[in-house]
């Protein structure tokens, strides 16, 4: 071996190449990917497994029990710290790797950095076909890992080790952009993986990553500072990205320079604490009515960071003020350019800084600053009802839960959730303390996300009192995850709500004319025949097997002190409750599309269509 190289496998390469890459922005610095999670078959127990054990001082490992869980726990971590660091997960071939899908999805869709290193079938096709290797009749070279091309940023099978070298560069490259970030999947056939090459030595110097900053465009700038100006009723749509680039108090700034209210998209919620006098809490289908009524007559809207789902805009309805324009402030320009908008393509914190030095003196007039503020207030009341509970020995509600949450929670908890009704009460309800305390996945809304991401947020922020919340049927998807924080000594608080089915989706069926079909978890009797009696299942006593620590409690005093245990416990630890199924939260302020059976012969399916044709009529195309 000469003085300029160095001579590894392929997987040996890999391992610590990673270990030294790192992100810097603003002067900081961090590991680019900080840890590999893993679990091991014979796709990469001898390549990237024994490289790990080989460099553990240098790469800490994560043990998983399911490959979809561990991306969830990566792409936590990632969200946690801003995309500034990321973690590696490695696989099998075959169904260890097919698994990662799911979880690729929700992180290229919430743009949120994960290196994913499954294994492959044999890169010289000596043993072929191989255990778990699909074999196709046109295409050889096709693996199942293939199928996580579109939902990968980047993407590349390493069939030479010499391949590794390009390739990895780029992956870094792509993790560490803040405007191509998603996904990363380098997939590694497992004889490439143990074979030897000699490495040059640069390729394993520390390499620093700039997470950049772009500023605007002077003449964007100008146009935009324009449009404010013109506006008699702008509003703030705050999405993810003012998180991602910490813009925080660059927003604040800006609002109390300007005036101009904000409300926030799940990803976007806690830009502003919720007791700003400009924070209008969330907006869209999951919204409050202040922010609903004001983006219904607002003439300019402005994005920061966001990307204008279905739930943002009510499936195209909400913005109906006919000469409402809308000015996009986002890293990207595929979505500054969304609903015709005029654009800010730069990083948020730049263009939010630089946009109120050039509005230096304006400000929106008091009589819409006093109209927001009132609505704020009625909603406050409106949440305020929902929470409280007249009588402490009743079984809680759902918006209950969240009540008793809310007050035993300290400013910097973190609170997690991604589907079912939660992520609707949530949005219209909590009241965000701190920049990361609301965790939202909703750009996937994946169930099974809760449990493992709040894993990986206390990874990030070890000694933050993390809940996860779910509901019966997010938690029978993926509890699995409680054992690796058992394992890693994790004081992650779960909150099992049981409510026995599927009830967010059960209300929406209703609304559809599916009549909840479906939806429910019923017991089948001896004769063949459901009933209305909950399935003797015992989800508590399923997570205590499982390693936590189980309170139970059937009444909101219950509740509360049960909540207070667990935050002051150094144990993983589950608070069940089964709650009234009443809905309790208030109804949506907007509209969603769900397409209705344009004909039926069921009452049901008849009414709601009848329902669909009308609110349709709403739609509009910004152009």
């Amino acid at each position: 071996m000469s003085a300029r190289t160095r001579r590894l496998t392929t997987a040996q390469a890999l391992v610590r190449f990673l270990s030294a890459q790192y992100t810097e922005r603003d002067g900081v610095r961090r590991r680019l990917i900080a840890g590999t999670w893993g679990i091991f078959g014979h796709g990469n127990v001898a390549g990237v497994g024994q490289a790990l054990v080989e460099y553990a001082d240098v790469m800490p490992f994560h043990q998983g029990r399911n490959e979809q869980s561990m991306v969830h726990a990566a792409v936590g971590y990632a969200r946690q710290l801003n995309r500034l660091s990321a973690q590696a997960v490695t696989t099998s071939i075959g169904p260890g790797a097919t698994n990662l899908v799911t979880g690729a999805a929700l992180a290229t869709i919430n743009r949120l950095p994960v290196l994913l290193l499954p294994g492959d079938y044999f890169a010289t096709h000596s043993a072929d076909p191989l255990l778990q290797q699909l074999e196709h009749p046109v295409e050889a070279d096709v693996s199942v890992n293939d199928t996580l091309r579109p939902v990968s940023r980047y993407f590349d099978r390493i069939t030479r080790p010499e391949a590794l070298i390009p390739s990895a560069l780029q992956a870094m490259r792509v993790l560490a952009d803040p405007a191509e970030t998603g996904a990363v999947t380098l997939s590694l056939p497992q004889d490439v993986q143990a074979e030897a090459y000699d490495w040059p030595e640069e390729f394993f110097a520390e390499r620093v990553w700039s997470v950049r900053r772009p500023a605007p465009d002077p003449a964007e700038l100008s146009a935009a500072v324009a449009a404010i100006r013109s506006a008699a009723r702008p509003l703030i749509v705050a999405g993810g990205g003012v998180h991602h680039s910490e813009a925080e108090a660059a927003l604040k700034a800006f609002v109390e320079a300007t005036g101009i209210p904000v409300a926030s998209t799940q990803a976007g919620k806690g830009a502003l604490r919720h007791d700003h006098p400009a924070d209008l809490g969330g907006i869209g289908h999951t919204g409050t009515a202040v922010s609903d009524d004001l983006a219904r007559t607002a003439d300019l809207v402005i994005g920061v960071g966001t990307r204008y789902t279905d739930f943002t805009t009510a499936s195209g309805t909400l913005f109906q003020n006919p000469d409402v324009r809308f000015l996009n402030l986002n890293i990207t320009g595929f979505d500054a350019h969304k609903l015709a908008a005029r654009t800010l393509v730069c990083d948020a914190r730049a263009g939010l800084e630089l946009l109120r030095e050039a509005l230096a003196g304006h400000r929106v007039e008091a009589s819409y600053e006093a109209e927001y503020r009132a609505g704020k207030e009625r909603w406050d009341e409106v949440v305020e009802a929902a929470y409280r509970a007249a009588d402490e020995n009743a079984v809680p509600t759902q918006t209950q839960v969240l009540g008793a949450l809310d007050a035993a929670v300290g400013d910097d908890d973190v609170v997690i959730n991604a589907a079912g009704s939660l992520p609707g009460d949530l949005h219209k309800l909590w009241r965000s303390r701190s920049p990361r305390q609301y965790h939202l996945e909703y750009g996937y809304s994946c169930m099974g996300y809760e449990i493992p991401a709040g894993i990986g947020v206390q990874q990030a922020a070890p000694g933050t009192p993390v809940w996860a919340l779910v509901g019966d049927g997010t938690y029978l998807m993926m509890p699995t995850e409680i054992v690796t924080a058992v394992q890693e000594g994790l004081p992650l608080n779960i909150v099992l709500i049981q409510n026995h089915g599927y009830a967010s989706i059960g209300g929406l069926s209703e609304e559809t004319g599916g009549e909840r079909f479906g939806t429910a978890y019923r017991f089948r009797a001896a004769d063949g025949t459901f009933t209305g009696a909950p399935l003797p299942v015992d989800l508590a006593a399923n997570a205590a097997s499982l390693g936590m620590d189980v309170l139970r409690a059937k009444t909101v005093r219950e509740l509360r002190e049960a909540l207070a245990a667990a935050r002051a416990s150094d144990r993983p630890t589950c608070v069940y409750v089964e709650t009234d199924p009443a809905p309790t939260a208030p109804p949506a302020e907007a509209w969603w599309d769900v397409p209705v059976a344009e004909t039926a012969s069921r009452e049901a399916a008849v009414e709601a269509r009848e329902r669909y044709d009308r609110q349709v009529t709403a739609r509009r195309r910004h152009l």
